[in-house]
Protein backbone atom coordinates (compact mmCIF):
# COMPACT_ATOMS: atom_id res chain seq x y z
CA UNK A 1 0.00 0.00 0.00
CA UNK A 2 1.39 3.91 -1.00
CA UNK A 3 1.71 5.97 1.54
CA UNK A 4 1.76 9.85 0.90
CA UNK A 5 5.31 11.08 0.12
CA UNK A 6 6.22 7.62 -1.80
CA UNK A 7 5.77 8.89 -5.32
CA UNK A 8 8.89 9.43 -7.45
CA UNK A 9 9.09 13.38 -7.13
CA UNK A 10 9.15 12.43 -2.99
CA UNK A 11 6.20 15.35 -2.61
CA UNK A 12 3.82 14.53 -0.21
CA UNK A 13 0.68 16.09 -2.51
CA UNK A 14 -1.68 13.95 -4.65
CA UNK A 15 0.07 15.34 -7.78
CA UNK A 16 3.18 14.68 -9.70
CA UNK A 17 5.68 16.60 -10.98
CA UNK A 18 6.01 15.61 -14.25
CA UNK A 19 2.31 16.19 -14.97
CA UNK A 20 0.84 19.50 -17.04
CA UNK A 21 -0.67 22.55 -14.64
CA UNK A 22 -4.98 22.68 -14.11
CA UNK A 23 -7.48 23.49 -15.96
CA UNK A 24 -8.84 27.06 -15.91
CA UNK A 25 -11.82 27.72 -13.33
CA UNK A 26 -14.11 30.07 -14.60
CA UNK A 27 -14.93 32.77 -11.62
CA UNK A 28 -19.06 32.87 -11.94
CA UNK A 29 -19.42 29.14 -13.22
CA UNK A 30 -20.94 27.10 -10.46
CA UNK A 31 -18.78 23.97 -8.78
CA UNK A 32 -20.66 21.16 -8.06
CA UNK A 33 -19.18 18.75 -5.19
CA UNK A 34 -18.56 15.41 -6.92
CA UNK A 35 -19.73 12.40 -5.40
CA UNK A 36 -16.20 10.85 -5.45
CA UNK A 37 -12.63 12.70 -6.25
CA UNK A 38 -12.92 13.91 -9.65
CA UNK A 39 -9.67 13.76 -11.83
CA UNK A 40 -9.23 17.28 -12.21
CA UNK A 41 -9.51 17.18 -7.96
CA UNK A 42 -6.67 14.62 -7.46
CA UNK A 43 -4.67 15.81 -10.14
CA UNK A 44 -4.09 12.46 -12.18
CA UNK A 45 -6.18 12.58 -15.40
CA UNK A 46 -7.16 10.07 -17.24
CA UNK A 47 -4.26 8.32 -19.51
CA UNK A 48 -6.46 8.84 -22.24
CA UNK A 49 -7.91 12.63 -21.81
CA UNK A 50 -6.80 15.85 -20.56
CA UNK A 51 -8.55 19.45 -21.08
CA UNK A 52 -7.15 20.94 -23.76
CA UNK A 53 -5.72 24.77 -23.64
CA UNK A 54 -7.56 27.60 -24.50
CA UNK A 55 -4.99 28.90 -26.90
CA UNK A 56 -1.81 27.81 -27.70
CA UNK A 57 0.65 31.28 -27.34
CA UNK A 58 3.83 28.96 -27.42
CA UNK A 59 6.14 28.37 -25.22
CA UNK A 60 7.26 31.54 -23.14
CA UNK A 61 10.39 31.49 -21.16
CA UNK A 62 10.73 35.53 -20.38
CA UNK A 63 10.61 38.71 -21.93
CA UNK A 64 10.51 39.09 -25.68
CA UNK A 65 13.40 40.91 -27.34
CA UNK A 66 13.84 44.42 -27.60
CA UNK A 67 10.26 44.79 -25.67
CA UNK A 68 11.42 46.29 -22.65
CA UNK A 69 10.76 44.90 -19.22
CA UNK A 70 7.72 42.20 -19.06
CA UNK A 71 4.56 43.88 -17.65
CA UNK A 72 3.49 40.61 -15.70
CA UNK A 73 4.16 37.24 -15.41
CA UNK A 74 2.91 35.46 -18.75
CA UNK A 75 1.46 32.39 -18.81
CA UNK A 76 1.60 29.33 -21.04
CA UNK A 77 -1.32 27.18 -19.35
CA UNK A 78 -4.33 27.67 -19.77
CA UNK A 79 -5.08 28.15 -15.96
CA UNK A 80 -3.17 31.32 -16.16
CA UNK A 81 -0.18 30.58 -13.64
CA UNK A 82 3.26 32.89 -14.15
CA UNK A 83 6.01 30.89 -15.47
CA UNK A 84 9.32 31.01 -13.22
CA UNK A 85 12.87 31.24 -14.13
CA UNK A 86 12.97 27.86 -13.41
CA UNK A 87 13.97 24.99 -16.00
CA UNK A 88 10.86 24.25 -17.44
CA UNK A 89 9.24 20.37 -17.34
CA UNK A 90 8.77 19.08 -20.60
CA UNK A 91 4.61 18.81 -21.61
CA UNK A 92 3.30 14.91 -21.91
CA UNK A 93 2.26 14.20 -25.50
CA UNK A 94 -1.03 15.80 -26.80
CA UNK A 95 -3.88 13.82 -27.61
CA UNK A 96 -7.70 14.99 -28.30
CA UNK A 97 -10.53 14.55 -25.29
CA UNK A 98 -13.81 12.68 -26.21
CA UNK A 99 -16.10 14.83 -28.22
CA UNK A 100 -19.18 14.41 -26.13
CA UNK A 101 -21.63 17.10 -26.69
CA UNK A 102 -23.80 18.67 -24.79
CA UNK A 103 -26.64 17.01 -25.66
CA UNK A 104 -24.62 13.77 -24.40
CA UNK A 105 -23.22 15.30 -21.82
CA UNK A 106 -27.07 16.03 -20.45
CA UNK A 107 -28.27 12.58 -20.89
CA UNK A 108 -25.47 11.72 -18.28
CA UNK A 109 -26.55 13.25 -15.38
CA UNK A 110 -28.82 10.92 -14.02
CA UNK A 111 -26.09 8.55 -14.13
CA UNK A 112 -23.67 10.41 -12.84
CA UNK A 113 -25.74 11.25 -9.55
CA UNK A 114 -26.16 7.89 -9.00
CA UNK A 115 -22.25 7.88 -9.49
CA UNK A 116 -22.65 4.75 -12.04
CA UNK A 117 -20.53 6.50 -14.38
CA UNK A 118 -17.25 5.21 -15.40
CA UNK A 119 -14.37 7.50 -14.63
CA UNK A 120 -14.09 9.19 -18.04
CA UNK A 121 -17.49 10.13 -18.28
CA UNK A 122 -17.59 11.07 -15.04
CA UNK A 123 -14.26 13.31 -15.16
CA UNK A 124 -16.07 14.63 -18.67
CA UNK A 125 -19.60 15.75 -17.07
CA UNK A 126 -17.42 16.94 -14.14
CA UNK A 127 -15.91 19.54 -16.20
CA UNK A 128 -19.05 20.22 -18.21
CA UNK A 129 -20.57 21.39 -15.14
CA UNK A 130 -17.81 23.80 -14.33
CA UNK A 131 -19.07 25.85 -17.22
CA UNK A 132 -22.49 24.72 -17.84
CA UNK A 133 -25.09 26.82 -15.56
CA UNK A 134 -28.22 24.68 -16.69
CA UNK A 135 -26.41 21.55 -16.37
CA UNK A 136 -24.96 22.08 -12.80
CA UNK A 137 -27.76 22.97 -11.70
CA UNK A 138 -30.02 20.11 -13.12
CA UNK A 139 -27.63 18.44 -11.60
CA UNK A 140 -28.17 19.48 -8.32
CA UNK A 141 -31.42 18.67 -8.24
CA UNK A 142 -30.81 15.37 -9.39
CA UNK A 143 -28.35 14.67 -6.37
CA UNK A 144 -30.78 15.73 -4.16
CA UNK A 145 -33.23 13.55 -5.62
CA UNK A 146 -30.96 10.63 -5.09
CA UNK A 147 -30.65 11.37 -1.17
CA UNK A 148 -34.65 11.19 -0.94
CA UNK A 149 -34.61 7.62 -2.50
CA UNK A 150 -33.14 6.62 0.77
CA UNK A 151 -36.49 6.43 2.94
CA UNK A 152 -36.43 6.65 6.91
CA UNK A 153 -36.35 3.57 8.78
CA UNK A 154 -37.47 3.31 12.45
CA UNK A 155 -34.78 3.21 14.86
CA UNK A 156 -35.80 -0.35 16.47
CA UNK A 157 -33.94 -3.06 14.91
CA UNK A 158 -36.39 -5.26 12.34
CA UNK A 159 -36.43 -8.59 14.64
CA UNK A 160 -35.49 -10.31 11.23
CA UNK A 161 -32.44 -9.26 10.85
CA UNK A 162 -30.00 -11.00 12.83
CA UNK A 163 -31.75 -14.25 11.35
CA UNK A 164 -31.12 -13.07 7.79
CA UNK A 165 -27.76 -11.55 8.06
CA UNK A 166 -26.95 -15.09 9.60
CA UNK A 167 -28.76 -16.58 6.76
CA UNK A 168 -26.96 -14.95 4.21
CA UNK A 169 -23.48 -15.45 5.83
CA UNK A 170 -23.92 -19.17 6.33
CA UNK A 171 -24.91 -19.43 2.34
CA UNK A 172 -21.81 -17.95 1.13
CA UNK A 173 -19.79 -19.82 4.31
CA UNK A 174 -21.71 -22.71 6.08
CA UNK A 175 -20.46 -22.47 9.31
CA UNK A 176 -17.97 -25.43 10.03
CA UNK A 177 -20.05 -26.66 13.82
CA UNK A 178 -23.92 -25.73 12.64
CA UNK A 179 -26.26 -24.82 15.15
CA UNK A 180 -28.86 -27.48 15.85
CA UNK A 181 -32.49 -25.65 14.44
CA UNK A 182 -33.53 -26.30 17.48
CA UNK A 183 -31.08 -24.42 19.57
CA UNK A 184 -31.33 -22.06 16.77
CA UNK A 185 -34.97 -21.35 17.43
CA UNK A 186 -34.00 -19.97 21.43
CA UNK A 187 -30.77 -18.71 20.35
CA UNK A 188 -33.02 -16.11 18.23
CA UNK A 189 -35.71 -15.47 21.11
CA UNK A 190 -33.28 -15.04 23.35
CA UNK A 191 -31.37 -12.55 21.29
CA UNK A 192 -34.53 -10.54 20.31
CA UNK A 193 -35.55 -10.40 24.58
CA UNK A 194 -31.81 -8.99 25.00
CA UNK A 195 -32.25 -6.80 22.58
CA UNK A 196 -35.30 -5.16 24.79
CA UNK A 197 -33.40 -5.39 27.71
CA UNK A 198 -30.17 -3.44 25.82
CA UNK A 199 -31.24 0.01 26.31
CA UNK A 200 -33.30 -0.03 29.59
CA UNK A 201 -32.58 2.40 32.77
CA UNK A 202 -32.53 1.19 35.92
CA UNK A 203 -35.85 2.43 36.98
CA UNK A 204 -37.46 0.07 33.70
CA UNK A 205 -35.22 -3.00 35.33
CA UNK A 206 -37.21 -1.71 38.68
CA UNK A 207 -40.71 -1.83 37.29
CA UNK A 208 -43.70 -4.05 38.17
CA UNK A 209 -44.20 -7.30 36.03
CA UNK A 210 -47.48 -9.66 36.55
CA UNK A 211 -46.36 -12.92 35.50
CA UNK A 212 -49.68 -15.12 34.70
CA UNK A 213 -50.17 -18.51 33.81
CA UNK A 214 -52.87 -20.98 34.52
CA UNK A 215 -52.78 -23.65 37.34
CA UNK A 216 -55.05 -26.19 35.68
CA UNK A 217 -58.69 -25.29 36.92
CA UNK A 218 -57.89 -21.19 37.27
CA UNK A 219 -55.76 -18.11 36.43
CA UNK A 220 -53.09 -17.45 38.56
CA UNK A 221 -50.42 -14.69 38.74
CA UNK A 222 -47.45 -13.60 40.35
CA UNK A 223 -46.23 -9.63 40.91
CA UNK A 224 -42.38 -9.33 40.49
CA UNK A 225 -40.29 -6.57 38.36
CA UNK A 226 -38.32 -6.57 35.19
CA UNK A 227 -35.26 -8.36 37.00
CA UNK A 228 -37.18 -10.70 38.53
CA UNK A 229 -38.39 -12.20 35.44
CA UNK A 230 -34.97 -12.32 33.70
CA UNK A 231 -33.95 -14.04 37.15
CA UNK A 232 -36.51 -16.80 36.67
CA UNK A 233 -35.48 -17.43 33.10
CA UNK A 234 -31.76 -17.36 34.03
CA UNK A 235 -32.70 -20.44 36.91
CA UNK A 236 -34.54 -22.26 34.96
CA UNK A 237 -32.60 -22.18 31.85
CA UNK A 238 -30.25 -23.63 34.77
CA UNK A 239 -31.74 -26.53 34.49
CA UNK A 240 -30.58 -27.44 30.81
CA UNK A 241 -27.22 -26.07 31.75
CA UNK A 242 -26.95 -28.63 34.72
CA UNK A 243 -28.05 -31.66 32.36
CA UNK A 244 -25.29 -30.60 29.90
CA UNK A 245 -22.24 -30.05 32.48
CA UNK A 246 -22.43 -26.45 33.05
CA UNK A 247 -22.27 -24.72 36.24
CA UNK A 248 -26.08 -23.96 37.59
CA UNK A 249 -26.53 -20.47 38.39
CA UNK A 250 -28.23 -21.51 42.15
CA UNK A 251 -25.59 -24.33 42.57
CA UNK A 252 -25.14 -28.02 42.93
CA UNK A 253 -27.81 -28.74 45.36
CA UNK A 254 -30.61 -26.24 43.98
CA UNK A 255 -34.21 -27.38 43.72
CA UNK A 256 -35.63 -29.37 40.61
CA UNK A 257 -38.56 -27.85 39.60
CA UNK A 258 -38.56 -24.59 37.53
CA UNK A 259 -41.25 -22.88 40.42
CA UNK A 260 -38.90 -24.19 43.56
CA UNK A 261 -35.68 -23.04 41.59
CA UNK A 262 -37.32 -19.69 40.98
CA UNK A 263 -38.73 -19.25 44.66
CA UNK A 264 -34.97 -20.32 46.13
CA UNK A 265 -33.44 -17.13 43.57
CA UNK A 266 -36.66 -14.81 44.83
CA UNK A 267 -36.07 -15.45 48.01
CA UNK A 268 -32.23 -14.74 48.07
CA UNK A 269 -32.74 -11.33 46.03
CA UNK A 270 -32.31 -9.44 49.27
CA UNK A 271 -29.52 -10.83 50.58
CA UNK A 272 -27.78 -9.87 47.50
CA UNK A 273 -28.86 -6.50 47.64
CA UNK A 274 -29.93 -3.92 45.07
CA UNK A 275 -27.48 -4.46 42.66
CA UNK A 276 -29.14 -8.19 42.03
CA UNK A 277 -32.82 -6.59 42.00
CA UNK A 278 -32.59 -4.36 39.59
CA UNK A 279 -29.10 -2.52 38.32
CA UNK A 280 -28.85 -3.09 34.60
CA UNK A 281 -26.35 -5.54 33.81
CA UNK A 282 -26.55 -7.85 36.89
CA UNK A 283 -29.17 -10.21 35.72
CA UNK A 284 -29.02 -9.84 31.56
CA UNK A 285 -24.98 -10.79 31.73
CA UNK A 286 -25.02 -13.74 33.06
CA UNK A 287 -28.35 -14.86 31.63
CA UNK A 288 -26.54 -14.11 27.81
CA UNK A 289 -23.42 -15.31 28.98
CA UNK A 290 -25.24 -18.92 30.19
CA UNK A 291 -27.28 -19.12 26.99
CA UNK A 292 -24.40 -18.49 24.78
CA UNK A 293 -22.76 -21.28 26.06
CA UNK A 294 -25.51 -23.62 26.16
CA UNK A 295 -25.67 -23.26 22.29
CA UNK A 296 -22.06 -23.53 21.61
CA UNK A 297 -22.11 -26.82 23.83
CA UNK A 298 -25.24 -28.66 21.59
CA UNK A 299 -23.55 -27.06 18.69
CA UNK A 300 -19.87 -28.99 19.16
CA UNK A 301 -21.82 -32.16 21.29
CA UNK A 302 -23.51 -33.83 17.76
CA UNK A 303 -26.87 -35.28 16.81
CA UNK A 304 -26.80 -37.49 20.20
CA UNK A 305 -27.29 -34.50 22.55
CA UNK A 306 -30.67 -34.31 20.86
CA UNK A 307 -32.28 -36.68 23.20
CA UNK A 308 -30.51 -36.18 26.00
CA UNK A 309 -33.79 -36.02 29.11
CA UNK A 310 -33.58 -32.58 30.85
CA UNK A 311 -35.67 -32.96 34.04
CA UNK A 312 -38.27 -30.56 34.95
CA UNK A 313 -38.91 -32.16 38.84
CA UNK A 314 -42.01 -34.20 38.11
CA UNK A 315 -42.21 -34.49 34.24
CA UNK A 316 -39.04 -34.73 31.82
CA UNK A 317 -38.24 -33.32 28.06
CA UNK A 318 -35.43 -34.16 25.21
CA UNK A 319 -32.98 -31.53 25.17
CA UNK A 320 -34.38 -30.53 22.00
CA UNK A 321 -37.97 -30.08 23.49
CA UNK A 322 -36.51 -28.10 26.11
CA UNK A 323 -34.74 -25.65 23.99
CA UNK A 324 -38.18 -24.99 22.11
CA UNK A 325 -39.80 -24.64 25.45
CA UNK A 326 -37.09 -22.21 26.91
CA UNK A 327 -37.88 -20.08 23.08
CA UNK A 328 -41.70 -20.04 24.01
CA UNK A 329 -40.67 -18.98 27.41
CA UNK A 330 -38.20 -15.98 26.42
CA UNK A 331 -41.04 -14.89 23.70
CA UNK A 332 -44.02 -15.17 26.47
CA UNK A 333 -42.03 -13.05 29.51
CA UNK A 334 -40.52 -10.75 26.20
CA UNK A 335 -44.37 -9.98 26.02
CA UNK A 336 -44.48 -9.33 29.74
CA UNK A 337 -41.76 -7.44 30.37
CA UNK A 338 -42.86 -5.22 27.46
CA UNK A 339 -46.17 -4.69 28.52
CA UNK A 340 -45.12 -3.59 31.61
CA UNK A 341 -42.85 -0.72 30.14
CA UNK A 342 -45.47 0.04 27.64
CA UNK A 343 -42.93 -1.22 24.47
CA UNK A 344 -44.29 -3.12 21.37
CA UNK A 345 -42.96 -6.59 21.10
CA UNK A 346 -43.65 -8.72 17.90
CA UNK A 347 -44.06 -12.14 17.30
CA UNK A 348 -41.41 -14.57 16.57
CA UNK A 349 -40.91 -15.15 12.64
CA UNK A 350 -43.02 -18.11 10.78
CA UNK A 351 -39.95 -20.46 10.74
CA UNK A 352 -39.17 -20.04 14.64
CA UNK A 353 -43.02 -20.19 15.43
CA UNK A 354 -43.97 -23.56 14.50
CA UNK A 355 -41.28 -25.37 15.73
CA UNK A 356 -42.98 -23.84 18.96
CA UNK A 357 -45.90 -24.07 17.92
CA UNK A 358 -45.28 -27.96 17.06
CA UNK A 359 -43.85 -28.71 20.52
CA UNK A 360 -47.02 -27.53 22.57
CA UNK A 361 -49.37 -29.74 19.87
CA UNK A 362 -47.01 -32.81 20.81
CA UNK A 363 -47.53 -32.37 24.30
CA UNK A 364 -51.04 -31.89 24.01
CA UNK A 365 -51.96 -35.70 24.15
CA UNK A 366 -49.82 -36.10 27.46
CA UNK A 367 -51.60 -33.04 29.10
CA UNK A 368 -54.73 -34.23 28.29
CA UNK A 369 -54.35 -37.54 29.65
CA UNK A 370 -53.07 -35.93 32.57
CA UNK A 371 -56.04 -34.01 33.48
CA UNK A 372 -58.14 -37.06 32.87
CA UNK A 373 -56.59 -38.53 35.58
CA UNK A 374 -57.12 -35.90 37.37
CA UNK A 375 -61.02 -35.99 37.44
CA UNK A 376 -60.68 -32.09 35.16
CA UNK A 377 -61.28 -33.74 31.86
CA UNK A 378 -64.02 -36.28 30.24
CA UNK A 379 -63.68 -40.31 30.18
CA UNK A 380 -62.04 -41.74 26.54
CA UNK A 381 -65.25 -42.46 24.70
CA UNK A 382 -63.31 -45.10 22.55
CA UNK A 383 -60.33 -47.39 23.81
CA UNK A 384 -57.75 -48.18 20.74
CA UNK A 385 -54.77 -50.25 21.20
CA UNK A 386 -51.49 -48.20 20.63
CA UNK A 387 -51.00 -46.93 17.41
CA UNK A 388 -54.54 -47.89 16.32
CA UNK A 389 -56.44 -44.82 14.73
CA UNK A 390 -58.87 -43.27 17.27
CA UNK A 391 -61.26 -40.33 17.28
CA UNK A 392 -58.80 -36.93 16.72
CA UNK A 393 -59.63 -33.20 16.87
CA UNK A 394 -57.76 -31.22 14.04
CA UNK A 395 -56.05 -27.97 15.75
CA UNK A 396 -55.55 -25.33 13.31
CA UNK A 397 -53.10 -22.29 13.84
CA UNK A 398 -52.74 -19.61 11.32
CA UNK A 399 -49.85 -19.01 9.62
CA UNK A 400 -47.98 -22.54 11.19
CA UNK A 401 -49.99 -25.19 10.18
CA UNK A 402 -52.12 -28.36 11.51
CA UNK A 403 -51.88 -31.02 13.43
CA UNK A 404 -54.33 -33.56 15.09
CA UNK A 405 -54.67 -34.74 18.60
CA UNK A 406 -55.67 -37.74 19.95
CA UNK A 407 -58.23 -37.35 21.99
CA UNK A 408 -58.34 -40.87 23.87
CA UNK A 409 -55.42 -42.36 24.59
CA UNK A 410 -51.43 -40.56 23.75
CA UNK A 411 -50.92 -44.22 22.29
CA UNK A 412 -53.54 -43.47 19.60
CA UNK A 413 -53.01 -42.64 16.26
CA UNK A 414 -54.22 -39.44 15.09
CA UNK A 415 -56.39 -40.01 11.89
CA UNK A 416 -58.39 -36.75 9.95
CA UNK A 417 -60.38 -39.38 8.91
CA UNK A 418 -61.66 -39.54 12.39
CA UNK A 419 -61.25 -36.31 13.11
CA UNK A 420 -64.63 -35.37 15.21
CA UNK A 421 -63.91 -31.73 16.18
CA UNK A 422 -62.00 -28.62 14.83
CA UNK A 423 -60.42 -25.79 16.26
CA UNK A 424 -58.81 -22.59 14.79
CA UNK A 425 -56.19 -19.93 16.31
CA UNK A 426 -54.89 -17.23 14.86
CA UNK A 427 -51.15 -16.82 15.87
CA UNK A 428 -51.71 -14.09 19.13
CA UNK A 429 -54.94 -16.24 20.31
CA UNK A 430 -52.56 -19.45 20.38
CA UNK A 431 -49.98 -17.28 22.50
CA UNK A 432 -52.42 -15.87 24.68
CA UNK A 433 -53.47 -19.37 25.37
CA UNK A 434 -50.84 -20.89 25.44
CA UNK A 435 -49.24 -18.60 28.12
CA UNK A 436 -51.94 -19.18 29.96
CA UNK A 437 -53.05 -15.56 30.47
CA UNK A 438 -56.68 -16.04 28.80
CA UNK A 439 -59.04 -18.29 30.55
CA UNK A 440 -59.88 -20.97 27.79
CA UNK A 441 -63.39 -20.72 27.83
CA UNK A 442 -62.66 -17.35 26.44
CA UNK A 443 -60.06 -17.90 23.61
CA UNK A 444 -61.23 -16.45 20.92
CA UNK A 445 -61.75 -19.78 18.15
CA UNK A 446 -62.94 -21.18 15.33
CA UNK A 447 -64.67 -24.18 16.79
CA UNK A 448 -66.61 -27.09 14.83
CA UNK A 449 -67.90 -30.38 15.90
CA UNK A 450 -67.57 -32.30 19.60
CA UNK A 451 -67.97 -29.65 22.13
CA UNK A 452 -66.50 -31.45 24.78
CA UNK A 453 -63.77 -32.59 22.82
CA UNK A 454 -62.81 -29.29 22.11
CA UNK A 455 -63.20 -27.87 25.69
CA UNK A 456 -60.65 -30.51 27.07
CA UNK A 457 -58.26 -29.68 24.26
CA UNK A 458 -58.53 -25.97 25.13
CA UNK A 459 -58.18 -26.60 28.51
CA UNK A 460 -55.37 -28.96 28.06
CA UNK A 461 -53.23 -26.29 25.95
CA UNK A 462 -53.84 -23.81 28.71
CA UNK A 463 -52.49 -26.02 31.63
CA UNK A 464 -49.21 -26.36 29.43
CA UNK A 465 -48.40 -22.84 30.98
CA UNK A 466 -46.63 -22.20 34.24
CA UNK A 467 -44.35 -19.98 36.22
Amino acid sequence: MNRPGDGASGTDGPGRGDEPPLAPEPADAPRIPPPRPAAEDSGHWPTHWRPAPTADPGPVSGPAPDSGPAPGPVSDAPSGRPVSDAPSVPDPEPFDPPLLSHAVLKSLLGAWALTACPPEETAAVEAHLNHCTPCAEEALRLREAVGLLHTEQSLDLDPLLRSRVLAGCLGRRPARIPVPDWAGVYDAEAARLDALLRDMGEAEWRAPVRLRWFDGERLVGRDTTVAGVMGHLMVVDGILAASLGLPDPLGAHAPGSPADRTEAYWRGVPARGAKAAGEPGAVREPWREQGHALVRTVSFAGRGVRDLSVPYGDFSLPIRDSFLDRAFECWVHAGDIAEAIDYPYEPPASAHLRPMVDLCARLLPDALAERRRAGLAGPPRRLVEAGAPGRTLHLEVEGSGDWYIPLDSPAAQPSPEDAVAHIALDREAFYQLAAGHVPPQEAAAGQLGDPEAIRDVLFATASLSRL
